[in-house]
Formats: structure tokens, C-alpha cells, sequence
């Protein structure tokens, strides 16, 4: 028997463990609001999930001493779709959608913290299946890979391999050679910025289940909301600006988090991605702000005030929340908006997009280019956080914008096909493969994408997972060369 086959067969028992685990409290969530047929759903799932999962993961326990970055990659995908497939289970088998295309969709959206929904009436969703996909986006922030970083070394791949394939964006340093350490903090980071929203939502007036579903919205940035106006439908500023502190906090690298208990304050000082990301933040605020405070209907300015940072945090972390439809506010506005969906958070944080990494980099490198072209006699080096940044860093950063560019591109030609707006083909194709999930025209800023056809729903399903494992992961599964060597 192959060892890939043995990598895969273990990869899919923790893939199943993790899955079925975190069922458990959605099938508790099903219980107390007596939404039985849901209950019954997730019954028919999680025992066996978790107890293949169990026989799965022990059977090659000992077979992993030869596992190559190849078959690391491959695991990597492998488990996401996995998790997907048996994260969609509870959505066909309770008749809540209509096909497994629906289901598997809306599973991949969780688990790639995207935020998209083929739910064209998410009040009426019973509470157990809002809890779950809550769950899967939480999970899919970074706690699916955290959880699973302690695990992997004891499959012979060490915790440094996974983490290059999984964190967003180039990593410039390595915050510690004991990954194990690293993981295991991050992961109580995560519980705490989820446990502490929870109870400022609650102190807030919101409900308990609303506060739990917000709060893994917005840790996570997947944005998943239990109403259909999303964070509109609560109308209080103070759950605006709670929301809006911890869609901000989750958009930074986490590994700066890391250092901030290491060596205090001063791992902050002089990094370049997040003078870039608070910049960014406040500017498009404050542009947003002007076009809606002098538009054609200007609405009350304390309102518009904590409407405009929130909503240009919301796109910009990629979690997707909305106070309204943008798609009525000024043109400036949604080109403000649109921008930002490019560009994404912060590299080693949950959200996804270009990443402000890449675009400090590429800005450098650019004024590289005219600083050369003014003085060709004198070289420098591009620098990022004072450190030299080699050529083949820029040229990896200069490819992975060009394919990013390419498969929006291409992405966009093929939903066309079942589409007659060629915005909205395009908008879509920029939300999915950004992790985003509302858009603009026909989805709009509700991102319900139930009104696309299978084709089109299957295409932004592999965009989702693309864009969460950061393109190449994926797209190298595609290379003849990768399946005829092993390395």
C-alpha cells in the first residue's frame, strides 16, 4: 500500500474528528430550541463521523516517517474537502437544501470562512443549522489548522511545512522554531477574542445565540449572520463598534499577537503591513464618510460615521458583514469598497484576499522601479521591516498577483455563462476567490448566491478553497510534474 494512500487515510480520520466534534453543539443548539428533524440530522452524522474518524487516524499511526512536502500538500487540500463533504451532510439530510451542490456549497463557504449563503430567507433557518455554519466558518478561520498543527508532526511533516502552506501571505520571519508552542497560543488568542466578544455582545443587548453566531462571524471573518439585514437588523451603534474592534483585530497577522507576549509593545513598532492596514482602514473610512455625509441623501452623521469604518473593516478583513445595502450609497463609495475586496487582511490572520503584505511589497517595488530608473547607477535593496527582501521573494509575491489576477479573470469568463451581468460575474468571482461573500448587483450585499446554477456554484466552490489555501497550494495539484515526482 502506497504511503500516500496511508497519508490520506489518516488526514480524512482527523478531518472526520474535527468535524464530527464540532457538531456536537450545533445538535445541542437543535435540542434546545426543539427543532427535532435537525436534531436527527446531526445524529445521523457525528457518531460515525467521529468514530471513522477515530479508526481512520489510528490505522497508519506508525507509517509516516517518510512523508514529503508533496504528499503534505496534497493532505492539505484533502482534508479541507473532507471536512466540507461531511460538513454539508446535515444541510441535505434535514432537507434544508435542495442538492448537494447547495449543500457542498455552503459548506465550502463556512469552512473557507467566505460568508457567502444560498439561503434567500436566513431568519427562517432553523437555529441548529445557523449554529453549525457558524461552527464550520469559526473552525475554517484558523482553529481548524491550529487544532491540527500539533497533530501533523506526528505524521513527519513538521509544523513549519504547514504553516507556509496555510497562513496568508509571504512570511517574512519565523516568530520561533517551536511551532508546537506557537499553535497552542494562538489557539487561546482565538478562544479569548471569541469569549470576550460573546459577553460584550451579550452586555450589549444582544441575544446569546445572535452573540455566539457574531461573535465566530467575526473572529473568524466569515461574517455568517443569523438574519437576513445581517449586523443592520440589531440597529445599535455600541454592537457596530464591538463587531467592528474584533473584524479588526482578527485582520492582523497573528503571529504579531505571538510577539506582543513575547517582547510587549515594541513588536508592534516599524511593521509595514500593519501601519498599511490601519492606514487603509481609516482612509477608506474617511472616504467612504465624505461621499455619503455630501451625497444626494445624507443620513444622520454619527450614524454614517460608525457606518463607514465599519462597513470598509467589514470588506476590507474580508469577514463581510453589512449595515445596510451599499450598492444604494454613492458611486465613490462602492469603488472604495470594490478596492478593498482585492486587497484583503493582513498575512497569517483569517481573512483572505490579495493581502496587504503583497501590496506593501509590490508598492516598494515599484518605487524601486522609478527610484532605478531616475539613478540607474545606484542600487538598493527593497527593504520590508528592515529586513532585505530577496528576489525570489518579490518574484513569488509578482506571480502569485499575476495568477491571482488571472483567475478572477478566468473565473469571471466562466460564470458568465449562466449569468447576463457580467458586474455581477466578476464581483462574485472577486468575493469567493477573497473569501468576502456579499458583492454587488444581482447578489448584492446580502450574498445569497442561490440564484446561480450548479456550473457556476461549483466554480466559486473551487475559488472559495483556492483563495483560502492561497492559490498555488491548490492549483499545484494540477501540474503533470507534481505527480511524476516526489519532493
Amino acid at each position: 500500500m502506497s504511503l500516500t494512500f496511508k497519508y490520506l487515510t489518516r488526514t480524512t480520520g482527523i478531518a472526520l474528528l474535527i468535524v464530527g466534534i464540532a457538531m456536537v453543539p450545533a445538535l445541542a443548539v437543535s435540542l434546545i430550541y426543539h427543532e427535532t428533524s435537525i436534531a436527527i440530522a446531526f445524529l445521523k452524522v457525528f457518531p460515525g463521523s467521529i468514530i471513522i474518524g477515530v479508526m481512520m487516524y489510528k490505522s497508519f499511526k506508525h507509517s509516516f516517517s517518510r512523508l514529503v512536502i508533496s504528499d503534505g500538500l496534497l493532505m492539505v487540500i484533502w482534508g479541507w474537502f473532507i471536512a466540507a463533504l461531511v460538513g454539508c451532510l446535515p444541510y441535505l439530510l434535514s432537507g434544508a437544501v435542495p442538492s448537494f451542490i447547495d449543500g457542498f456549497f455552503e459548506s465550502v463557504s463556512g469552512f473557507t470562512t467566505t460568508g457567502a449563503t444560498i439561503f434567500t430567507e436566513v431568519d427562517a433557518v432553523p437555529h441548529g443549522l445557523l449554529f453549525w455554519r457558524s461552527s464550520t466558518s469559526w473552525l475554517g478561520g484558523i482553529a481548524i489548522l491550529l487544532l491540527a498543527i500539533p497533530l501533523f508532526p506526528s505524521l513527519g511533516l513538521s509544523g513549519q511545512s504547514i504553516v507556509a502552506k496555510e497562513t496568508s501571505g509571504p512570511i517574512l520571519e519565523k516568530p520561533t522554531p517551536y511551532r508546537k508552542k506557537l499553535s497552542l497560543t494562538l489557539i487561546y488568542i482565538y478562544l479569548t477574542l471569541t469569549a470576550v466578544e460573546i459577553i460584550l455582545l451579550c452586555f450589549g443587548g444582544m441575544g446569546v445565540f445572535d452573540a455566539f453566531i457574531h461573535s465566530f462571524g467575526s473572529v473568524s471573518t466569515g461574517g455568517f449572520s443569523s438574519h437576513n439585514d445581517s449586523i443592520a437588523f440589531f440597529g445599535s451603534t455600541y454592537i457596530k463598534v464591538v463587531i467592528t474592534v474584533f473584524m479588526v483585530l482578527c485582520g492582523v497577522n497573528f503571529n504579531l499577537y505571538f510577539n506582543l507576549i513575547r517582547r510587549g509593545p515594541s513588536a508592534l513598532h516599524g511593521d509595514s503591513e500593519l501601519r498599511l492596514y490601519a492606514f487603509l482602514i481609516i482612509l477608506s473610512a474617511v472616504v467612504v464618510f465624505l461621499g455619503l455625509r455630501f451625497g444626494a441623501h445624507a443620513p444622520d452623521v454619527d450614524n454614517i460615521a460608525v457606518d463607514s469604518v465599519f462597513q470598509t473593516a467589514a470588506i476590507l478583513t474580508t469577514t463581510g458583514y453589512t449595515v445596510g445595502n451599499y450598492e444604494n450609497w454613492p458611486q465613490i463609495c462602492q469603488a472604495v469598497l470594490l478596492l478593498l475586496m482585492f486587497i484583503g487582511a493582513c498575512a497569517s490572520s483569517a481573512g483572505g484576499g490579495l493581502k496587504v503584505i503583497r501590496v506593501v511589497m509590490l508598492a516598494k517595488l515599484i518605487a524601486h522601479g522609478v527610484s532605478m530608473r531616475l539613478h540607474p547607477q545606484y542600487y538598493e535593496a527593497i527593504k520590508v521591516n528592515n529586513s532585505n527582501v530577496s528576489p525570489d521573494i518579490m518574484s513569488g509575491v509578482c506571480n502569485y498577483t499575476l495568477l491571482y489576477a488571472s483567475m478572477v479573470i478566468l473565473g469571471s469568463i466562466a460564470v458568465s455563462f449562466e449569468t447576463n451581468d457580467m458586474m455581477t460575474a466578476f464581483t462574485s468571482v472577486v468575493s469567493c476567490i477573497g473569501n468576502i461573500g456579499p458583492c454587488f448587483e444581482i447578489i448584492g450585499s446580502s450574498g445569497c448566491y442561490e440564484s446561480f446554477g450548479a456550473f457556476s456554484k461549483t466554480i466559486l466552490s473551487l475559488l472559495m478553497v483556492a483563495g483560502r489555501l492561497e492559490l498555488y497550494t491548490f492549483f499545484i495539484l494540477f501540474s503533470p510534474h507534481y505527480w511524476t515526482q516526489k519532493y
